[in-house]
């Protein structure tokens, strides 16, 4: 099992030196040139001397990073504020979900919240301070962010300030172990999958604070709960329970307070486990593919994936394992 306080992924210095001793790697000698990187450690070899750029770490300030059981654990960590959504909190989750999306020894990726709450929507401290003076041009530029396109095959639609959990090819949880309002709810509609504490409550907060459906919630929520649902969660910006978010299908499952997240992690390791990575990042994309697609374009594409799957490692092992009842071994090739 390995945990952090992960670093700043935009503010860390990095030192790119030749051969001394850290964290197993043979490195020596004295630091030449110090970079500034977003990746995680990587080595060069140049005229034949092996080069380490070395992250210096520094805790995360606002979320907790453990991995275990192939499961990536990312906790929101202001529980004295019902860990409420902040810039910093920003960075370090979307960090810690693309360390997860490249670590081969992870293959779910679950959010989740320190203390009672999942995520009470943006610090309060911010509103009232751009309720008071106005937007200045780095407020504007950090609310309407945007990731920019790319040649990866990830639509731009996934590229958006808080739509890029469908983009990845791991599924994400949302175990929401408590109030989770406003902009903790848009996080949490764009994980894959939600999971509810019965001591959960669901709020859009937005027209209750003079704003308006932020971050493609619009979009989303009804995809999720249905037109009527939506506009009522919207317009009314209501508090609802647990239950209500199951009937409604915002939740997937709901699970009481005590054994919350044993379940959820119970659900994690099943997915770790028995459950073909390749399959899971082809039906992820499948899905998210076909909001955008006619049937005839789904149906056509299933019909190549299948003849890839087919082909593919994971198949075998698959059947193997089915017919040799055993516990299956899949690569995620």
């Amino acid at each position: 099992m390995s945990s952090r306080g992960s670093p700043e992924p935009h503010s860390s210095q990095y030192i790119l030196t030749p051969s001394f001793i850290t964290n197993g790697m043979e490195v020596s000698g004295d630091a030449t040139r110090v970079w500034k990187y977003d990746g995680l450690t990587q080595m060069y070899v140049t005229n034949a001397i092996a080069l380490y750029i070395i992250r210096l770490a520094m805790p995360n300030q606002e979320t907790l990073y453990q991995v275990a059981d192939r499961i990536a654990t990312i906790t929101l960590n202001r529980p004295d504020k019902l860990n409420a959504w902040t810039a910093i909190m920003e960075r370090e989750v979307r960090s810690a979900v693309e360390e997860a999306e490249r670590d081969e020894n992870v293959r779910v990726i679950v959010l989740t919240g320190a203390g009672r709450g999942f995520c009470a929507g943006a610090d309060m401290s911010l509103l009232s301070t751009v309720a008071e003076k106005g937007l200045d041009a780095a407020r504007r530029a950090q609310a309407v962010q945007q990731t920019g396109s790319g040649s990866d095959g990830v639509r731009d639609d996934f590229r958006q300030k808080y739509s890029y959990f469908p983009a990845m090819t791991k599924p994400v949880i949302a175990a929401i172990n408590g109030p989770v309002v406003g902009l903790g709810l848009v996080i949490a509609l764009y994980c894959d999958i939600r999971f509810a504490s019965d001591a959960a409550r669901f709020g859009t907060a937005f027209s209750r604070r003079g704003l308006i459906a932020e971050y493609g919630m619009a979009w989303m929520l009804p995809r999720l709960v249905g037109h009527a649902n939506a506009l009522d969660l919207l317009l009314s910006a209501r508090m609802i329970d647990a239950a209500e978010a199951l009937r409604m299908g915002l939740a997937n499952q709901v699970y009481p307070r005590d054994t919350f997240m044993e379940k959820v992690r119970e659900y994690a390791m099943d997915l770790a486990s028995n459950v073909s990575p390749r399959s899971m990042r082809i039906i992820k994309r499948q899905v998210y593919e076909a909001m955008f697609e006619t049937l005839t374009v789904s149906f056509e594409r299933s019909e190549q994936e299948m003849l890839a799957s087919l082909q593919c490692a994971d198949f075998k092992e698959g059947v193997a394992h089915f017919v040799e009842k055993r516990t299956p071994v899949f690569t995620g090739k």
